[in-house]
């Protein structure tokens, strides 16, 4: 087995409860991690058998840019196209992080975490 991590995607999105979070959008951070098994891809050289990043970004790419009010509805629609498109990851975190949130502070983030497994 084995993991692969893409962090600190950068995404601006329009997420939130408030209307002007609809309207102004925000920053925000995804971090993944994908459990699979590495040893084919290890031997064979062949980007068909393993994880391609370059999906797992667009995936979250994709979702990030259907607006939300809950953090945690865009992850879970992350976790459940990842299951669904690239069979052959076993376990899947990720955490989804507003950068700068209007909650009436100095808050650099606020992050959600989740995971989903077969």
């Amino acid at each position: 087995m084995g993991i692969i991590k893409i962090r600190n995607i950068r995404l601006y999105a329009y997420h939130g409860c408030l209307s002007e979070e609809g309207k102004i959008g925000s920053e925000y951070r995804v971090d993944l991690s994908v459990k699979t098994d590495l040893i084919k891809s290890a031997q064979t050289d062949d980007l068909k058998d393993t994880v391609d990043y370059v999906h797992l970004n667009r995936i979250v790419k994709e979702e990030m840019a259907i607006r939300s009010k809950l953090l945690e509805t865009v992850a879970h629609r992350i976790l459940e196209r990842i299951f669904k498109e690239i069979s052959i990851v076993k376990k899947a975190s990720i955490e989804v992080s507003k950068v700068n949130p209007p909650i009436g502070g100095n808050v650099a983030l606020v992050t959600i975490k989740m995971s989903k497994k077969k």
